[in-house]
């Protein structure tokens, strides 16, 4: 694996190196954004002030600088850089990486930082085999992660390092790092004299969604499509063609996705319809699968709904098979009108709660005997035992009802479901006060 990812010609920069790349910030002066590690306290001023560095998960959105500033913090310490990346790199390359660090410590007194890029995809194996090394301080790890740490990296390896939050960049930021490409003569863009108003740049901003590299990536495009010789003006047109789109932050089996996932929930219990809606569609627009989306709503409809309304549960299963029958994208009308009305509706999670309650008392109790007069008596010898003496059909008395415990012994008066007021759920607690009342009389 080559040692240093970052090193850089002038005719690289010059022939066939992207935008976003001849663009990456040269020292701390020039990084954009995460103000909250910048500063006099923060991780960046610290280091500048010459303190020492310690083994950091930088774990952000792709495009907010994570590549980057390994690179500046190891200019910064004056700290050799090996750069791997955990798509290409096994558990050879850490060794030899690490074998070289030992060697430049020894023989020159110099540290290593050793940058691993996606770290979360390495395997447990792959990280376990870097634990000894942080821990002796061989080499100070700094892992670059769009993934939630306490998901992709092992526990062990958490607690050697500082996890390191990095945002997603605001529209601010973004437009700053587009004016500075477009002006600068020897890396950007300013031999070309291009011409962008403010509306066209703060347009390019957003469609980048935080992402400083989309956002170079779609000036330079935009800039291509505009022409060849300058000057160059690049037009709204110009930047829709190039970006096609407004950039998603979502992955269907990492941070974002849980994030939206759980967005999505929380506006559909809080009655946000409005809310709901827009987290439905931010997933279906990122390409989630929507039976997924589906079965969370059926979940959702026994979970958070209940008996609050009983034809909540109805719904989200007819929209499960229209949806089967429809498919996309009519089948997002299928999502919309079902997100809708179970936000809508009114909510109650008795059916979890008492759930809950009979697992507690089931486990807590264990198997308790089933009173005889609940149990059938299909030959002489059962009933000679007692089985279904005493039982009482419903059906034969007023109301269907017969005041009777049918709970084991041991659990008699132990409250189970508890119903709430909401919806029509309120209608089954003033029925069962009314059993309650006559039970007691």
């Amino acid at each position: 694996m080559p040692e240093d990812l970052f090193a850089q010609s002038a005719a690289a920069r010059r022939v066939g190196q992207p935008l976003a790349e001849r663009m990456r910030p040269r020292s701390l002066a020039e990084f954009a954004g995460q103000e909250h590690l910048l500063g006099s306290g923060k991780l960046l001023g610290q280091l500048a002030a010459g303190r020492p560095l310690p083994s950091l998960l930088l774990w952000g959105p792709p495009g907010t600088g994570k590549t980057t500033l390994a690179r500046l913090m190891a200019e910064t310490v004056r700290a050799h850089l090996i750069a791997l990346s955990a798509v290409e790199a096994g558990v050879k390359d850490v060794r030899e990486a690490v074998a070289a660090a030992a060697q430049r410590r020894d023989q020159y007194g110099r540290r290593t930082i050793l940058f691993v890029d996606e770290i979360h995809r390495f395997s447990k194996t792959q990280q376990d085999a870097l634990l000894p090394h942080v821990e002796s301080g061989t080499v100070t790890l700094i892992g670059a992660t769009t993934e939630n740490p306490s998901f992709g990296v092992v526990g062990a390896l958490q607690s050697r390092c500082r996890v390191v939050r990095l945002e997603a960049l605001t529209d601010e930021v973004i437009g700053g790092i587009v004016r500075r490409a477009l002006v600068d003569r020897d890396r950007g863009l300013g031999a070309l004299e291009v011409g962008l108003s403010d509306e066209v740049l703060a347009e390019l901003a957003a469609l980048a969604s935080g992402d400083a590299r989309r956002a170079l990536g779609v000036l330079e495009a935009a800039v291509e499509l505009a022409g060849t010789e300058p000057p160059i003006t690049v037009t709204r047109e110009h930047v829709a063609e190039a970006a096609q789109g407004r950039a998603l932050a979502y992955d269907r089996a990492g941070d974002e996705h849980y994030a939206v996932i759980s967005a999505f929930i929380k506006s559909l219990r809080g009655s946000d319809p409005d809310a709901a809606a827009y987290w439905l569609t931010r997933m279906l627009e990122a390409g989630e699968d929507p039976r997924f989306l589906l079965r969370r709503l059926v979940i959702f409809a026994s979970e958070d709904v209940g008996n609050a309304d009983p034809q909540a549960l109805g719904v989200a299963v007819n929209a499960l098979h229209a949806f089967e029958l429809v498919g996309l994208p009519e089948g997002a009308l299928v999502l919309t009108q079902a997100t809708v009305y179970l936000a809508c509706a009114p909510k109650s999670n008795t059916a979890l709660t008492t759930y809950a309650a009979a697992r507690k008392a089931v486990l807590d109790h264990g198997s308790l005997p089933v009173p005889n007069q609940l149990k059938n008596a299909p030959t002489a010898l059962m009933k000679s035992m007692g089985h279904g003496k005493g039982y009482r059909y419903p059906h034969d008395f007023e109301g269907a009802y017969v005041p009777t415990d049918y709970l084991p012994d041991a659990l008699v008066g132990t409250p189970i479901y508890t119903p709430t007021e909401s919806g029509f759920e309120a209608q089954l607690k003033a029925r069962l006060a009314a059993l309650a009342e006559r039970k007691r009389g």
